[in-house]
């Protein structure tokens, strides 16, 4: 029993930042690691229902260099920095169709909303970790990433295609100083920000929500598993990641995606 306690708490101690940790894969994310003995700092533009007296909520806009400083000095001041940072906002806010219905303002709400918003709060928020030589930063991207679909998601793909890179040498750097630096990139999970999406083009085509989502499984290939992953699936490997048990696992980007990318 002692040891199946000690298990389950083994975040005991650490303090874990989530981004857009409100609603989703974000908040699966939280509810995770809280369960697993974290105290959970959770930071989003609004707060999503009810606020979970669990959690110390952050209100704030991560696309606003800022907000990124408030929030890095709120947290320093009140618990000294943190152990474990989940960048898990990001959003696939363009208009469809391709290169042509993008202008400048789309690109760039991409870029900071999925990249640049990881970059600001990774270099306000490493010098604590480098202090303590100690720290692991988990970017959530995407599939899409690897695998664009030109019609609904060109410039997030590019821009979480970005935060790959960004990652990988980020990795490489902070390594040597005890810090580990992972991305994980789900395929599609069921949340209501997918479900809107799978609305938004099932209106625009015509169809059912059911066929669009049919659409959408043949045009990404399919799922061999037949299904969207439930966010708690991934907050699981998140989990893991940030363990002790990955101690040796840095740089790498977790696919996690019931089968469907196409390339081992």
């Amino acid at each position: 029993m002692e040891n199946k306690r000690n298990h389950e708490n083994h975040l005991e101690g650490k303090i874990a930042l989530v981004t857009g940790g409100t609603k989703g894969i974000g908040k699966a994310i939280a509810n995770r690691l809280m369960q697993a003995g974290a105290k959970v700092i959770v930071t989003a533009r609004t707060q999503s229902g009810e606020a979970n007296p669990a959690y110390h909520f952050i209100a704030a806009d991560l696309s606003d260099p800022e907000d990124v400083i408030k929030i890095a000095n709120e947290i320093n001041e009140l618990f000294g920095g943190v152990d474990i940072l989940v960048n898990n906002m990001g959003a696939n806010t363009s208009p469809g169709g391709g290169f042509s219905t993008l202008k400048d303002e789309h690109w760039d709400e991409a870029l900071q909303v999925n990249l640049l918003s990881s970059v600001r709060l990774d270099r306000a928020l490493l010098p604590k970790m480098l202090e303590q030589k100690s720290g692991v930063i988990i970017h959530i991207s995407s599939t899409s990433s690897r695998f664009p679909i030109w019609e609904s998601t060109m410039a997030y793909s590019v821009a979480k295609a970005a935060l790959n890179t960004y990652s990988k040498t980020l990795s490489d750097e902070v390594a040597s100083h005890g810090i580990r630096v992972v991305t994980v990139s789900p395929g599609l999970n069921k949340t209501a920000a997918i479900a809107a999406f799978l609305e938004d083009l099932a209106r625009n085509a015509n169809i059912t929500v059911e066929e669009m989502t049919g659409k959408l499984f043949e045009r990404l290939g399919g799922v061999p598993m037949g299904r969207m992953a439930e966010p708690e699936e991934t907050a699981e490997l998140v989990y893991f990641l940030v363990s002790q048990r990955a101690s040796y696992i840095t740089g790498a980007n977790y696919i996690i995606d019931g089968g469907n990318f196409p390339v081992a």
